[in-house]
């Protein structure tokens, strides 16, 4: 039975291309057209409003409705054919898709700055090999990823979750088809069931995740599941609707005015999936629910209309090439966003590639023999298209890693870095120094706890790790904050071990110390402090240092939370010593990219630093710090007289609009000691 299931001795496998409901029933034009509508929506949305469309959640919807509809029929016939199934898939999928990734590697080394690099390599790699979505969802809880910039392959998320789909679904309907068979009873009956029960469970779950991190959500391949089911759930009752001809024709232009107005009136990039996504899949299903009116002012008559036919042909191929023309015209001409003009270029050459790929490319790859008709030919090809795809990465990825190679030592001449910022200090370096870390390395320059001694923390989020010491620590410090207090541990780190400190760092990512929450972190932030309170009381350590101020940036906007004064005097009142350490600089642009597209002396790289910080710090009109508290400010080193520049003593001072380099503050490193030892009075 599993053999005649799984399609042993069949001669004709499924095609994973015929446009058909479960009982057969053809639905091409319309698909073709409402293929199409989604994707112009996602391209214009993309291009000229920076915003997201739900079209993708309706290629995933359309998705299921044709490949459930396929294998129910096959599974009901009795001859699933696997590998001919996910050859004709590879066919289908991979020779566009590779095409692109090419092309991206190729102009990303002319046109993307060096600090992209790193992670359009991963991206790439990652959307090769169908797990693009998962590496976004990695990115998007990595407190220190969310600073990347939009790579030119982001946009293969959706691919990556409808490859992994094509992969499951077949196994699953068969396993399901096997299930009728063995305990009677019709085979859409259990395939119907099946997908409610997983339908529910994905839509509980995106609802779920949604409201708790959504950007995980987003990426999330299960949160997206039943956008699959609701197609199939589709292709296995619409032939059993019948409609009135005028509430198809309704439903139809509903259906396509839902689609339409569904990226202006929500936020879909920051709400979805969720119930929310239940708008544009929905509305794909009133469209497909009104079919063929064969009316005149039917929305089938637009949607069946043969430039929407034509662009639902090249649809895959126009979605793969939009949105890197798009990344790189914004990083070539150094824009944040692009006008009608602009917008119109992007699309005119989006729709160019796609002509051309579909024609060269996608069509003779589609129509060839290879791998028919039930050999690994099709299995060999795509091999050979992706072995190529995933060597010029690892190239690429090694060229690039040798670029970033570099050695800094406190005593350099050529980098003075924090030193330069010395009463009298002058250069006695060589002259035209390339300022460190070389670009390219500049955004994995970071305050790093590798080769302390680390503790899980409860939930798995946050840093607990202490420095080596030899027999007895000489001091017992910790150091408590989120990602602006990690960005000292460099400059903290260097001199607790000299000293034979025992320096523990608790560490959390957007949860400062504090009894107050920032960024919706909510409870999690609690929690996380509450247990660094209760742990630092019971150990009693020597001193304590923590942040002093938050969100300077320019307009004076740093202040000293009540929160942070809270726990403060929390410490002071257990006796505990505490250093409360001025914030560094939030500009309001990326720093290294500026000077990159600008050059390092330009005006407009560099804040202007009277804006930022008063000459009175936050802390001194504060109500109720404790007098035990003792404050140091970094401020003169971090920026010049008058401004916040990027680079100071030939390094770079910022790997981010937000964070120092991890090189800058080892420069800092004898200042903190110097500053952190004079206010402990040791």
């Amino acid at each position: 039975m599993v053999a005649e299931l799984a399609g042993r001795g069949a001669k004709t496998p499924v095609a994973p291309t015929a446009d058909r409901t479960a009982s057969g029933r053809k639905f091409r034009p319309e698909l073709q057209g409402l293929r199409a509508l989604a994707v112009v929506l996602v391209v214009v949305y993309h291009v000229w409003l920076d915003r997201v469309s739900g079209g993708v959640d309706v290629f995933i919807m359309i998705s299921g409705f044709l490949l459930t509809g396929q294998l129910t029929r096959a599974v009901g016939k009795g001859r699933v054919e696997f590998r001919p199934l996910w050859g004709r898939m590879i066919k289908r999928l991979f020779p566009a898709a590779l095409t692109v990734l090419v092309a991206v590697m190729a102009v990303s080394v002319v046109v993307l700055p060096e600090p992209r690099w790193f992670q359009t390599i991963r991206e790439v790699v990652a959307a090769a090999l169908y797990f693009e979505n998962w590496q976004l969802a990695a990115d998007s809880v990595d407190y220190f990823a969310q600073n990347n910039g939009q790579s030119a392959v982001q946009h293969f998320w959706s691919l990556s979750i409808q490859g992994q789909l094509f992969l499951a679904w077949p196994l699953l309907i068969v396993l399901v088809g096997l299930l009728a068979r063995r305990f009677g009873g019709g085979l859409r009956t259990w395939v119907a069931a099946t997908l409610v029960l997983v339908g529910a469970a994905s839509l509980t779950y995106s609802v779920h995740l949604t409201s708790v991190n959504q950007p995980l959500a987003y990426f999330h391949s299960f949160t997206r599941v039943w956008e699959f089911v609701l197609g199939g759930l589709l292709a296995l009752f619409i032939d059993s609707i019948a409609l009135p001809r005028v509430v198809r024709i309704v439903l139809g232009w509903a259906g396509v005015a839902a689609l339409v107005s569904c990226g202006l009136l929500l936020q879909v990039g920051t709400v979805f999936p969720g119930y929310a996504a239940l708008w544009p899949t929905l509305a794909a299903a009133l469209v497909l629910l009104a079919g063929a009116t064969d009316s005149s002012v039917g929305a089938d008559r637009f949607l069946s209309s043969r430039p929407l036919r034509y662009i639902g042909d090249i649809s895959y191929s126009l979605y793969l090439w939009h949105w890197p023309v798009l990344i790189f015209y914004l990083a070539y001409r150094d824009m944040p966003r692009v006008g009608i003009k602009g917008g119109a270029v992007i699309i005119t050459a989006s729709f160019v590639l796609a002509v051309l790929t579909h024609r060269f490319v996608e069509t003779p790859a589609r129509n060839s023999r290879i791998g028919e008709p039930k050999g690994w030919g099709a299995y060999r090809f795509g091999v050979v298209l992706l072995v190529p795809v995933l060597a010029l990465a690892g190239t690429w990825h090694y060229v690039t890693k040798e670029r970033a190679d570099f050695a800094f030592s406190i005593d350099d001449p050529d980098h003075p870095g924090a030193a330069a910022r010395y009463p009298g200090f002058r250069y006695q370096g060589a002259a035209d120094v390339e300022p460190l870390p070389p670009p390219v390395a500049i955004p994995d320059d970071w305050g790093s706890v590798a080769g302390m001694d680390c503790e899980t923390a409860p939930d798995r989020k946050g840093s607990m790790c202490t420095t080596k010491v030899t027999g007895t620590p000489a001091k017992r410090v910790v150091a408590i904050g989120d990602s602006h207090m990690q960005q000292f541990v460099p400059a903290l780190r260097p001199f607790a071990e000299e000293r034979n400190w025992a320096l523990t760092v608790f560490l959390r990512g957007a949860c400062p110390f504090s009894t107050d929450t920032y960024m919706g972190a909510g409870k999690v932030c609690a929690d996380w402090n509450a247990y660094v309170l209760e742990r630092v009381l019971e150990s009693k350590p020597d001193a304590v240092i923590v942040q002093a101020t938050r969100d300077a940036r320019v307009g004076l906007t740093e202040v000293t939370p009540p929160g942070y004064v809270a726990q403060w005097r929390a410490l002071t009142d257990a006796g505990i010593p505490v250093v409360a350490m001025r914030d560094t600089p939030r500009h309001s642009f990326d720093p290294p990219a500026c000077a990159k597209a600008n050059g390092v002396d330009a005006p407009e790289c560099a804040s202007p630093r009277l804006e930022m910080f008063s000459p009175t710090p936050p802390w001194t009109k504060a109500p109720d710090v404790p007098a035990a508290v003792k404050f140091v400010d970094f401020t003169d080193y971090l920026c010049e007289d008058t401004t916040c520049p990027p680079v100071i003593g030939n390094i770079w001072v910022y790997r981010d609009f937000n964070h120092p380099t991890a090189t800058y503050m080892r420069s800092l490193s004898p200042i903190v000691e110097e500053q952190v030892i004079a206010a402990l009075g040791w």
